[in-house]
């Protein structure tokens, strides 16, 4: 059985404008022209609209994405947030003003009309990744630790506060690409991320079911076999089997118990973009005997590094097809 390759383009899309990741993050028709130009190279499986994919929410809730210099990716390096209770009492932006969303959703609608046969999705922010940035990490999971069931709250508060982006991008007519990477052990323990995340976590995926009128996939990086049972427990059709957690375990688990469930087997992003073939193929070899033919898989990248050479991905294209 054939695998499908599909990389996973966020930055990488800058390198199709010769722009720097700041520059293309902040300028609708060079990330309209980058994610343009990456999918006539790849056609991969979903375009998600955006540079700095974990900055939307948490600019548009007010929070300062900083310049940054050379390749970096931009950041926010400045809580927002000095207390849990900022977190308590934190109404909905609005989409149509705030930050940058209506720039993607306008970038995301004009690849929509370029490319109509493409799944034009827009990036949604678990709650714990939103407040991530907005508290900053050490605050936060010390949060979590001295005032669980706030904490817990708070996460809520945003997972509800998610329903005007998904409502906004349900009306452009696009689709939701839903993360929730920093919620992954180590940064919460699995018990921590059952008790303290894993409502807000369901409760934001079904805000965007609601909205878009189908189940979204739950993307998290990061070691996540210890909490596979709690991320199935989502009802999600789609995820992604990282290169930080057991592949092998978690393939053989969710295809033991949710056949049905598509997910995405990640080659390690620093052999991807790599320059020795050899290297790519046996990182290539070790995904092929994981999944083992089993139906339902893809092989992906996880956020695909900016310096990836295009050849690279024909390089695995080529490998896998033969």
């Amino acid at each position: 059985m054939k695998i499908l390759f599909t990389p996973v383009i966020y930055e990488h899309a800058a390198r199709f404008v010769g722009r720097t990741p700041w520059d293309v993050s902040r300028d609708a028709d060079l990330m309209f022209e980058g994610h343009r130009r990456a999918y006539l190279e790849y056609h991969h499986q979903v375009i998600a609209v955006g540079i700095d994919i974990y900055n939307l929410e948490a600019e548009a809730y007010g929070a300062t994405v900083e310049q940054c210099e050379g390749d970096a990716i931009p950041a926010i390096h400045r809580v927002l947030w000095s207390s849990l209770d900022d977190g308590l009492a934190v109404k909905p932006f609005d989409p149509e003003r705030d930050g940058r969303v209506a720039m993607l959703i306008h970038v995301g609608q004009r690849l929509k009309r370029e490319f109509p046969e493409a799944d034009v999705r827009i990036p949604v922010a678990g709650p714990f990744s939103i407040a991530f940035n907005l508290r900053g990490i050490s605050n936060l999971c010390e949060d979590a630790i001295t005032r669980p069931d706030d904490t817990a709250a708070m996460l809520m508060r945003l997972a509800e506060n998610q329903a005007v982006l998904c409502r906004a991008i349900a009306k452009a007519g696009l689709d939701v690409a839903f993360f929730e990477s920093a919620a992954a052990p180590p940064i919460l323990s699995p018990r921590q991320f059952r008790e303290v995340e894993l409502p807000a976590l369901k409760r934001a995926m079904a805000v965007a079911a609601e909205c878009i009128g189908h189940p979204v996939p739950c993307i998290m990086g990061g070691n996540t076999f210890p909490i596979l049972d709690d991320i199935l427990s989502t009802g999600t059709s789609y995820l992604a089997c990282n290169v930080e957690t057991n592949q092998a375990a978690f393939v053989e688990r969710v295809a033991r118990t949710h056949p049905h469930i598509k997910l995405r087997v990640n080659l390690d992003p620093c052999v991807v973009a790599c320059p020795e073939p050899e290297r790519i193929y046996r990182g290539i070899d070790r995904v092929l005997e994981i999944v083992g033919g089993r139906p339902n898989c893809v092989m992906g990248t996880g956020a695909m590094p900016l310096e990836t050479p295009t050849e690279n991905v024909r390089l695995i294209r080529e490998y896998v097809a033969n």
